[in-house]
């Protein structure tokens, strides 16, 4: 019997070249050199100046920081807009002042400037500043409560750590201490404590994109403040998702480095904002709010302690965690007094806040996979108590630090 042979598999699909040819390097070039071509003849051309109706170009001036001291009040300004502005006038509560710009001369688009203003300010009193630029428009800034700026110095370097200690590394070794005591828990209480952690981070997960995007409220328009705190945010929780992940879910010490490095990036931006309070003479960061910050971080030495329940850590890896988590706070203070700025600062709060995302991902995913690998852990009576609990400490503990 004749058998008929089976049809020869014809292959359409040529593998792909390596490299680029010629040609491929020339179509890479011509729209290139085409967005070249159009956007030099829109500047040179100038074809929209038909629509010029002699109207003032959009003008946008951002106060970054305040300076207040025995010569009078200092502005640092960011200009912003279409076109370079120039600060023409000075008034200070409704009268015009003298003042100094450094340097001199028109601002061009996101570039800053020093105005000195030598104004007689009076402790504790409120004071209206308003800038006028060349074309009219004024920009108003409000000093609250005059009080002198600290002198930045080398003194204040060591007392500053000290409170960022206070704050950052105390607080966070102090929980880390309940380890012995966690550590005889049986597995409904580590599943509690994992999804007391969760909670934990969750609160500080909404605490810090809050602040985040507070700041990006107060940063030049050209920043797109809101839009930098999102897409820092989503960045860092995806890149750190992937590293995290480059070898396995990460577990055990791992874990506990991920919620290490949220918590830490968070008292990063928590140190910031105290330095900047202080470096502004707030006079409200006192003992009370100090012991506040330090009372509200304790829980976050519980969070990092959950992952390694099971494990036998040692003592320099609970001294590194501890540091991880805790002596951000330091660099903080030390950037917030010397130089603060909203938007630097809200870009820190949103690298914190997708940190603290990732390790919030990690824990629930962690605990699902303790109690079988489903999802239903998650919705137990203990998972959803610890949940609570967490929010619940964070937010009570939260009131001592807001004012």
């Amino acid at each position: 019997m004749n058998e008929t042979p089976a049809p020869s598999r014809i292959v359409t699909d040529a593998p792909p070249r390596a490299g680029f040819s010629i040609v491929d390097l020339v179509w890479l070039a011509l729209p290139i050199g085409l967005l070249a071509l159009a956007g030099a003849w829109l500047v040179f051309a100038d074809p929209l100046k038909v629509f010029d109706t002699g109207a003032p170009p959009v003008e946008h001036l951002t106060f970054e920081r305040t300076l207040l001291d025995g010569e009078g009040i200092h502005l640092k300004v960011r200009a912003g807009g279409s076109e370079p502005m120039r600060v023409a006038q000075v008034q200070v509560d409704d009268a015009y002042w003298t003042f100094r710009q450094e340097p001199p001369g028109e601002l061009a688009r996101l570039a800053t400037a020093w105005l000195h203003i030598p104004y007689p300010w009076v402790l504790g009193e409120a004071h209206t500043v308003k800038v006028v630029t060349n074309t009219g428009t004024a920009f108003e800034h409000e000093i609250a409560v005059a009080v002198a700026t600290p002198e930045p110095s080398a003194n204040q370097l060591l007392p500053q750590a000290l409170v960022g200690a206070f704050v950052g590394i105390l607080p966070v070794a102090i929980g880390l201490m309940f380890f012995p005591v966690l550590s005889r828990l049986r597995e409904g209480g580590i599943a509690f404590v994992l999804a007391l952690t969760v909670g934990l981070l969750a609160f500080l997960l909404v605490d810090t994109v809050e602040d985040a995007m507070e700041l990006a409220g107060r940063t030049a328009a050209a920043f797109q403040g809101h839009v930098m705190v999102v897409v820092a945010g989503l960045s860092t929780f995806l890149l750190l998702l992937a590293a995290g992940r480059r070898h396995g879910a990460p577990t055990g010490l791992a874990l506990a480095g991920y919620i290490a490095l949220g918590i830490g990036l968070h008292n990063l931006g928590e140190g910031l904002a105290i330095g900047a309070a202080f470096a502004a003479g707030a006079a409200g960061l006192g003992t009370f709010l100090v012991l506040g910050f330090t009372l509200h971080n304790v829980t976050e030495g519980i969070g990092i302690a959950a992952p390694l329940l099971k494990t036998r850590p040692t003592l320099v890896q609970f001294a590194g965690l501890t540091l991880l988590a805790g002596a951000p706070a330091i660099l903080g203070m030390w950037l917030g007094s010397l130089a603060y700025s909203p938007q630097w600062s809200a870009l820190a709060l949103a690298i914190g806040a997708g940190a603290i995302l990732q390790v919030i991902v990690e824990v629930g995913a962690y605990l699902a996979r303790r109690s079988g690998g489903t999802a239903a852990a998650l919705s137990t009576p203990a998972a959803i108590a610890g949940v609570v609990l967490g929010i619940a400490v964070m937010y009570t503990t939260g009131m001592l630090v807001k004012i």
